[in-house]
């Protein structure tokens, strides 16, 4: 995770912030929550984030990708950033089952198109399958 958010950061000058959420769910009974996990870019206030808030709630909840082109028009968006223009979220999947995401802000409006969304995608399931692995190699 920490060489994909590196290199996405690294080679598309209009990926301003990169990173992954991970579902942690609590055995206490709490809500499951987004944790933050290995990023490139400013600090963020949002390092715990409640499953159905903001984009990344979103995201997680539905199991979709989620694009928006002007975030600050949409009303679920957290802000991390007053430069933050645009995100993109895509869910991590690990045996049908989302268990974190790959969010990816710009300062660009409208910045992520449909090949942005099948890169992100394409990392999301390069992420997943490395999990799967992992976790089927545990069991």
């Amino acid at each position: 995770m920490t060489t994909i958010v590196r290199r996405l950061k690294d080679r598309l000058s209009k990926y301003n912030w990169a990173g992954f959420y991970m579902i942690e769910k609590d055995a206490s009974g709490e809500p499951p929550m987004l944790v933050l996990g290995p990023f490139v870019g400013a600090d963020t206030p949002h390092k715990r984030i409640p499953l159905h808030q903001g984009i990344c709630g979103a995201a997680a909840s539905t199991g979709e990708t989620v694009i928006v082109d002007d975030v600050n028009a949409d009303p679920r968006y957290l802000a991390c950033s007053i430069e933050t223009r645009s995100e993109i979220v895509v869910p991590v999947y690990v045996h049908g089952e989302v268990v974190g995401e790959l969010d990816i802000d710009s300062h660009t409006p409208s910045a992520f198109d449909e090949k942005d969304r099948e890169l992100c995608e394409l990392c999301a399931r390069l992420v997943s399958e490395y999990l799967e692995r992992a976790r089927g190699e545990k069991a």
